[in-house]
């Protein structure tokens, strides 16, 4: 078992820096049976907080397996009612969301993908405006994971399921900037602090593209749309409450230019998506479109990702991180995107966040769009990063700055 203090320690940190839950505000913690005990943390803490009020969604991924297996098509598209007007309730109460994380990778390998994917169009159509709540930051939400034994198991092969769980519980911990000895609080405060730097100096360049170059074959233009904002680690809603939307977190994104992205990207960490392990991809993008794809693993779920929607073969956020950071060093291949992200160079696929535009969060959404941000169900981070990545940016009045030199920043 996890230290208990340590599991304290990060439940108060999902309340009070992950979504910075205020006095009265109805708290929403999202996450799978397999994390019960972090999730009864956190309802505490929420409530010691002030909440007013904590609601559990709970799911479990094996029940989730048994539906996808067993369930017709049709069964799998009818989003019920009910579960429509909760939504809406959540967003009516102005709610905050803690998500919890705790994945069984590959749990779905013997699952028809298209299930899935077309389970997950109809609940994304009959929620789009929670999607576009969360997206806009009209409420404060974040993302922290609690392992399980079959998770551990696979990031850690060679230990005991026991021994495997507990070294994941200490990866998360340590990555999340969580000791016996800290304040997790002070540690995230300075932490969001280096990264604004970050965010000032990347605005402050205004780039017009970057150029993604590696020895494994990515060779990759990304324009980045006009007014365009570099963000990363605290970000505040539109009531004006600063959250942390994912614990932990190394990156500074921003938004690219729909149709501006050409070149090749190769994949340098497997992508979990749905249950299903995707592994050894890449893609190739023109006039910011993908017109060519390949994976060694899981082909037809790559497939699936990109069919989804127009904006699916698309990218809708650009993430930069040095080789040389916190997780990356561990180097352990968490399954898990919330970690592997932080750990690597990435891009999403689909839908842009309207924060990384100037005043993108007052705008509509047709209004973004004819400026090149990019509308999809989607949002599905792949990391593309390694120890040798060159960055090179352009300015509008045509300099080249050199932004990563042997996969770290420079700037």
């Amino acid at each position: 078992m996890p230290n208990h203090v340590l599991v304290n320690k990060l439940a108060k940190l999902a309340v009070k820096v992950g979504v910075n839950v205020q006095k009265g505000q109805v708290v929403v913690i999202r996450g799978t049976t397999e994390s019960k005990e972090l999730i009864r943390e956190i309802a505490e803490e929420a409530y010691l907080a002030g909440s007013k009020a904590v609601h559990v969604q709970w799911s479990d991924d094996y029940i989730s397996k048994s539906a996808l297996t067993h369930q017709t098509v049709e069964t799998l598209e009818n989003v019920p009612s009910w579960l429509i007007e909760q939504h809406k309730s959540f967003v009516d109460q102005g709610a905050c969301f803690i998500s919890v994380s705790s994945p069984i990778p590959g749990l779905n390998k013997d699952v028809d993908p298209s299930k899935a994917q077309r389970a997950g169009i109809a609940m994304q159509k009959a929620v789009h405006f929670f999607r576009e709540h969360l997206m806009g930051n009209r409420a404060p939400w974040t993302i922290i994971a609690a392992p399980n034994k079959v998770w551990a198991k696979q990031v850690f092969p060679n230990l005991t399921e026991e021994a495997a769980e507990e070294a994941l519980w200490n990866a998360i911990f340590n990555a999340s900037r969580v000791t016996l000895d800290n304040d997790p609080i002070q540690a995230w405060d300075e932490h969001n602090r280096t990264l604004l730097k970050h965010n000032k100096i990347l605005n402050d360049y205004n780039f017009k593209h970057l150029h993604f170059r590696n020895s494994l074959g990515t060779d990759l233009i990304v324009e980045l749309v006009k007014d365009h904002v570099w963000a990363g680690g605290g970000e505040h809603d539109t009531q004006g409450v600063y959250f942390n939307p994912n614990i932990p977190t190394e990156e500074t994104f921003t938004m690219p230019y729909k149709w501006g992205t050409r070149g090749k990207v190769v994949a340098t960490k497997p992508l979990n998506y749905q249950g299903k392990l995707i592994e050894d991809f890449y893609l190739v993008f023109d006039q910011g479109k993908v017109v060519e794809f390949d994976a060694k693993k899981e082909k037809l779920a790559l497939e699936n990702i990109l069919n989804t929607d127009e904006g699916s073969r698309y990218i809708g956020e650009i993430a930069l991180i040095s080789h040389d950071s916190p997780i990356s060093n561990t180097n352990i291949l968490f399954l898990n995107t919330l970690f592997d992200e932080n750990a690597s160079c990435h891009m999403a696929l689909g839908r842009a966040y309207p924060m990384n535009v100037k005043n993108g969060v007052n705008t509509k959404i047709e209004d973004l769009e004819k400026i090149g941000y990019n509308n999809s169900m989607n949002h599905v981070d792949f990391m593309f990063g390694s120890q040798d990545m060159e960055i090179v940016g352009l300015t509008h009045d045509g300099k080249e700055v050199q932004v990563f030199k042997n996969g770290n920043f420079v700037i």
